[in-house]
């Protein structure tokens, strides 16, 4: 079938607009004339929508449907920054992608802070994907046999959830019972990958083996949000998931006064003030200035799930006297990241990637993540180390107005 005779089908109806790819030779040809088809449909324009370098060919069944082009979104570097990290170690430059003015500048004079100061000591403390399905259960007696089962039969049952993979890895389940209602949050290491399709699979084939040995159980769903994925929750801040993570530096009095153009004490108390005590006021599980800022920014620039902003940006802030200076940190305890998967192999998000000497596989199962989870962490470090040296010095509006936001 001719590109004309197909698009005219798809204009009238004939042709769905997912349907598209089963009468093209290529993906790419296929977003083509859908673009086109919706432009007529809808009577617009969509000719910077139409202008990408990504290859559709590589993203059809994988990364989109229904593809009709790309969004632009302008890209930065800040740095360089100095991370003393377990696994990322030296200056990195780190890509970040918005559209909002004064946050690439603000993070870069928070870079300049920290590398000043001898670099970001970061500290990983946890490590694990996780799912969570829920079980009804005939009564809430039951919770003794199966988690019974389980723990005599756990290598049984990581023998289930990692077949078939060569990184996903079942390090424990925890059972939470409400009610007749048993959630068992299984937790894996997933080397470079963030793995949620991956323990999402894992964990439907582990439970299959206790539904066979339970029938009376009947799983209900293979997330109950236990897990808890992309939404805002107190298991992942004391928990974690993906992940948990303190970037560390000690701030001495002088880069104090020249660069941030306040003081230790005035640094303590806004961010007692703000990020302790309004942040409890307002009963959130974000005790920080703006995680999400640049959690963000690092995700869209190298193809993370952008959705796990959400737990990204949960967190603490703290910053305490220290001889001759602060003390400043940031703990991210859910961090959800990869080099591998996912959109990190899309075309603009590996080179950002590789920009950071992270994309793929490391040498190591999971070193690259882990890397990459302390270039994170200490991206975060640096602008919440400007955005409060810039509330104790009040020159937060008039950062935005050069920047004109």
């Amino acid at each position: 079938m001719e590109k004309e005779e197909i698009l005219n089908k798809v204009i009238n109806g004939e042709i769905k607009i997912y349907q598209i790819e089963n009468y093209t030779k290529t993906p790419a040809e296929a977003v083509e004339i859908r673009r086109e088809a919706i432009q007529k449909i809808k009577n617009v324009t969509l000719d910077y929508i139409g202008r990408y370098s990504l290859n559709p060919d590589n993203l059809f069944g994988k990364n989109i449907e229904n593809m009709i082009g790309a969004v632009q979104v302008p890209m930065g570097v800040i740095g360089p920054l100095k991370v003393n990290g377990n696994y990322a170690k030296g200056e990195f430059y780190v890509p970040m992608a918005t559209s909002e003015g004064a946050l690439l500048a603000s993070t870069n004079r928070g870079a300049s802070v920290i590398t000043s100061s001898g670099g970001a000591v970061t500290t990983i403390f946890r490590n694990g994907m996780t799912r969570a399905p829920v079980l009804k259960l005939n009564s809430s007696r039951d919770f003794y046999k199966i988690t019974e089962f389980i723990h005599k039969n756990f290598d049984k049952i990581k023998k289930e959830a990692e077949k078939e993979s060569q990184f996903r890895k079942l390090e424990k389940i925890v059972p939470y019972l409400v009610g007749r209602n048993l959630f068992l949050r299984f937790v894996y290491d997933t080397g470079d990958s963030m793995g949620m399709n991956g323990v999402t699979i894992g964990t439907d084939a582990a439970l299959k083996l206790i539904e066979d040995t339970f029938p009376e159980a009947k799983c209900v769903s293979l997330s109950g949000n236990l897990c808890t994925d992309k939404k805002s929750s107190a298991i992942n801040l004391i928990e974690g998931r993906g992940k948990s993570i303190t970037a560390e530096v000690v701030i001495p009095n002088k880069i104090i006064q020249t660069k941030l153009k306040t003081d230790a004490n005035t640094l303590i108390d806004v961010n007692y003030r703000k990020n302790l005590l309004g942040s409890a006021q307002a009963g959130s599980y974000g005790f920080n200035a703006h995680f999400a800022n640049i959690v963000a920014a690092i995700f869209l620039a190298t193809g993370q799930d952008i959705a796990q902003v959400v737990e990204g940006s949960q967190g603490f802030t703290t910053v305490e006297e220290n001889k001759n200076g602060v003390y400043f940190a940031v703990t991210l305890p859910s961090l959800e990241v990869a080099t591998v998967g996912g959109g990190t192999k899309i075309e603009t998000q590996k080179e950002a990637l590789d920009l950071l000497g992270i994309s793929g596989g490391g040498k190591n199962s999971g070193d690259n993540s882990k890397a990459f989870s302390e270039i994170c962490a200490a991206t975060v470090l640096a602008g919440e180390i400007s955005l409060i040296g810039a509330l104790s010095a009040r020159h937060l509006a008039k950062a935005h107005i050069e920047y004109g936001r």
